[in-house]
């Protein structure tokens, strides 16, 4: 019978020093690009991050800024919020993008509310409005500076147009219902917040924005 040859022991160890030689020559062209790719690796992971961050359907003119928690304000209108995200914690903010339907519109427009003739008189310098519009209705709140006894105005003037109002600390609190509307507007420290919710009740919307601006 023929005998079948076999490997040749010298070629074969040739051939594998060759391909190890190959392997380290790739390697160290790969190496500078090591650094890039990590980079590059990171920044993807961002973005994914950024766009998981998206309600379906949601939009707003605020970017992906994040929250901080605690107040923002502290009735040091130097440290006032100048983007919406700003009013929120964590939590409202999070509530609020992934209701359906929800697109939050910034602006400086004037404060929604039915005390027309208090606005008049105190003339609230707007610093920014934050509306909300979902499926389930719209809310929309405005920061402002006014004069330092805007809380007394208020509580001398709004009682007659059908609000309610209290103080909390250096501020007062003024609230009306009518039907599916709730408007409050809060005075104190020189800032105004008023807040016109719509059929749109978040979870202690109020409490929480005047937290982070009060604390």
């Amino acid at each position: 019978m023929a005998r079948v040859g076999g490997r040749n022991a010298a070629f074969a160890w040739v051939v594998g020093v060759g391909c190890l030689a190959t392997l380290g020559v790739l390697a160290a062209l790969a190496a500078p690009m090591i650094p890039a790719s990590v980079a590059w690796f990171g920044g993807a992971v961002e973005n994914a991050r950024g766009t998981a961050l998206e309600p379906g359907g949601a939009k707003d003119g605020a970017g992906d800024a994040v929250p901080t928690s605690g107040p923002v304000a502290g009735g040091d209108a130097g440290a006032m919020p100048t983007e919406c995200p700003q009013l929120y914690d964590e939590a409202l903010w999070a509530t609020l993008r992934f209701t359906p339907g929800a697109v939050l519109t910034p602006s400086k427009d004037a404060p929604a509310t039915t005390a027309s003739a208090l606005v008049a008189a105190l003339s609230p310098q707007v610093q920014l409005t934050c509306f909300w519009h979902a499926d389930a209705g719209t809310v929309s709140t405005t920061l402002a500076t006014v004069p330092p006894d805007a809380g007394a105005i208020a509580v001398a003037a709004l009682p007659a147009t059908g609000f309610a109002c209290e103080t909390q600390g250096e501020r007062t609190r003024c609230t009306r219902t009518d039907g599916d509307l709730t408007e409050t507007i809060e005075a104190g420290g020189g800032l105004w917040l008023s807040t016109s919710e719509d059929a749109w009740h978040p979870s202690e919307y109020v409490r929480r924005t005047g937290d982070r601006v009060w604390g």
